[in-house]
């Protein structure tokens, strides 16, 4: 079976993991969060919360990245830890509703952008052609090489990073946090453990994409050194960024005005510059979304892939390009579904879609540790997780109150959680019809 060659670099690592981390959601969640703790001190007590739980996730995730470097990330320490199926169960879940409600909702966000950048009056129907448009072309850049999504991931990621710090820092310079109380009447509702919970459930959304650097293990230079330093660096500059983008807003408004604001980075960039820091932070949205749709096509497709790879799926989808050496036809196929689903659904449709498919299997990727350890004692690790068998513990416990609230709360779990059990089935067709061993 030919093998992607190893051609990312560890800055080239850490792009991916924060450039398919920060997308939108840091420049409008804030206020839905704010509305829920209108206090201060827990909001960013929240924050923190958030950034230890998926801090967590990465630590683990360095141990198992360094042990079982190979392309797929979480559907190998799935298989290695559990067997088959709850790897297939991951490959089925990407295929049929995360990888291209991924790929669609970060495509929506980033066409409405362009076409406001634009000035042009956009219908539904322009932006869904507009995203469609947009997953072609970076699936493009994607099958022409690894290099070349690295450089587009490398040259957005550093955008909007800087963007970013330089909001914050031109707020925490140049702008006052002396907001009037008539301007901005405080909030009288309290906060309670649940409001906080549904609060803290938000931001691990936010922090979602931290994973996605494994699924292109087989990919990375010195994986044993770069894929733990990627996952630990990453995830630490992006908690970073985020905790000063949001003492940046809290340091131009109060929580209240945060609470109502949809685009607080665009109300904070207008308060300090006028009309044109609105066009700014508009195009750094537009910026970061098509980063994180570059990422997320370079990312997701490699375990189609890695399926492939194991027997647990059409042999095909393991082609590697004969020129480019990229997995192409994986990455075609990501393409060609992600297109079919940004045109028949809505932004909020396809990200539910997402955070509920992908979830579980953060969690099962996390748990495989435990099985690794027990199973595999003597397997090298040239890393081992800080904090074992508290952190990973850390990060479940995490999962379980995002998918215990995404039970009682939102409508489509049910559905997507049928989509996933349905792979059973076809799993088991799989492997009785396919003479072929599972690798």
């Amino acid at each position: 079976m030919p093998e992607l060659p190893r051609k990312l670099g560890l800055f080239s690592a850490v792009a991916v993991l924060v450039g398919s981390t920060i997308g939108s959601g840091i420049f409008r969640s804030p206020a839905g969060i704010a509305a829920r703790i209108p206090h201060e001190g827990l909001f960013f007590l929240a924050w923190i919360i958030g950034a230890v739980c998926v801090m967590a996730g990465a630590l683990t995730y360095a141990e198992l990245a360094a042990a079982l470097p190979y392309t797929g990330g979480v559907f190998v320490y799935l298989k290695e830890g559990f067997g088959p199926l709850p790897a297939f169960l991951f490959g089925w879940a990407e295929l049929t509703i995360v990888r291209a409600s991924a790929l669609g909702a970060i495509a929506t966000v980033f066409a409405e952008y362009l076409l406001r950048m634009l000035g042009v009056e956009f219908t539904r129907d322009a932006v869904h052609y507009v995203a469609a448009g947009s997953i072609l072309l970076v699936a493009m850049f994607n099958v022409v090489g690894v290099r070349i999504g690295a450089l587009v991931q490398n040259l957005t990621t550093s955008a909007k990073y800087l963007a970013l710090l330089a909001l914050a820092s031109a707020s925490l310079l140049f702008g006052g946090a002396g907001v009037s109380t008539s301007a901005a009447p405080a909030v009288t509702g309290g906060t309670s453990i649940s409001l906080f919970g549904l609060a803290l459930i938000s931001i691990l959304w936010v922090y979602d994409g931290w994973a996605d650097v494994t699924f292109v293990s087989g990919e990375i230079k010195r994986p044993d050194r770069y894929l733990p330093l990627a996952l630990i660096v990453g995830t630490s500059a992006v908690a970073a960024i985020y905790l000063l983008t949001n003492l940046s807003y809290t340091h131009i408004f109060s929580m209240a005005q945060i609470s109502r604001s949809e685009l607080v980075a665009a109300d904070v960039a207008s308060q300090l510059m006028g009309g044109i820091g609105v066009k700014l932070v508009s195009l750094a949205v537009m910026i970061s979304a098509f980063g994180t749709l570059n990422g997320s096509m370079m990312t997701g497709p490699r375990i189609f892939f890695a399926m492939a790879d194991h027997n647990l799926f059409f042999k095909r989808i393991a082609s590697v390009h004969p020129r480019f050496k990229t997995p192409h036809i994986a990455i075609g196929l990501a393409a060609f579904l992600a297109s079919i689903f940004v045109m028949f659904r809505n932004f909020e449709q396809l990200a539910d879609a997402f955070v509920l498919g992908i979830w579980p299997f953060y969690a099962g990727g996390v748990a495989a540790i435990y099985s690794l350890r027990r199973k595999q004692p003597e397997l090298p690790r040239p890393y081992k997780a800080a904090g074992y068998p508290v952190t990973p513990a850390i990060f479940l416990a995490a999962a379980i109150l995002l998918l215990a609230n995404a039970l009682l709360a939102e409508r489509t779990a049910l559905l997507v959680f049928a989509i996933i059990a349905a792979g059973v089935p076809v799993f088991w067709f799989w492997t009785r019809t396919t003479p072929r061993k599972i690798g």
